[in-house]
């Protein structure tokens, strides 16, 4: 079975909880991701937008086999800004992405008191972030199109986890077609607990 992703707006604190859009609450020593860009002669860096953090915990009654891990937060952050209608330096069209341009980080464990909220504002310090929503899960089937994470990997990625399924439509993204991005590792990888080696594919 996989785990379907339910989001829904709130006025209740998401510190620490499982959410998406919004701002990363980050343990102090990881850093924000950004992706270098090279356009009309200038070169810098630029913040990847964050999609969600998941509280590990969360979903640990629905993943019996124990192919996440059941402590810890996920973050995943990806150049996605066009998905949203927003001006952006990255293009990421159909097939798979530059891995630069996707980026999950994991830390073991949780704590409210060292954690912080990375937040990014523009340069009138309005912030650069949508509200965030919550999130909640409950068990689909594989083969469910909807926004998951787990289940059918898809026929081309046979020796991968299907770690996150995002379905066009979701919280405002809009996918050419009705495409899903697939977020992936290998079988391998994810026995290891090697999440940063992901693969991005939008199809």
């Amino acid at each position: 079975m996989a785990i379907k992703i339910n989001l829904e707006p709130t006025e209740a604190e998401l510190f620490c909880s499982s959410k998406w859009w919004g701002d990363p609450d980050l343990p102090a020593d990881m850093e924000y991701p950004l992706a270098h860009v090279e356009e009309d002669g200038e070169s810098y860096d630029y913040p990847l937008t964050f999609l969600c953090q998941i509280d590990c915990e969360d979903i640990a009654p629905l993943d019996p086999e124990g192919l996440l891990p059941h402590q810890g937060m996920f973050y995943v952050f990806a150049g996605i800004d066009e998905y949203l209608g927003w001006g952006s330096p990255f293009h990421n069209g159909p097939g798979e992405w530059d891995r630069k341009q996707l980026v999950v980080k994991y830390t073991k464990s949780v704590n409210m008191e060292t954690f912080r909220s990375a937040i990014l504002v523009d340069d009138d310090d309005n912030p650069l972030t949508e509200p965030a929503l919550k999130m909640t899960f409950e068990p689909c089937e594989d083969d469910a199109p909807c926004t998951r994470l787990l289940g059918n990997p898809g026929p081309d990625a046979p020796d991968h986890v299907n770690f996150l399924q995002i379905a066009s439509g979701t919280a405002g993204l809009d996918f050419p077609d009705g495409e899903v991005l697939r977020v992936l590792w290998t079988a391998a990888d994810n026995a290891k607990g090697n999440w940063k080696r992901v693969k991005a594919c939008l199809g």
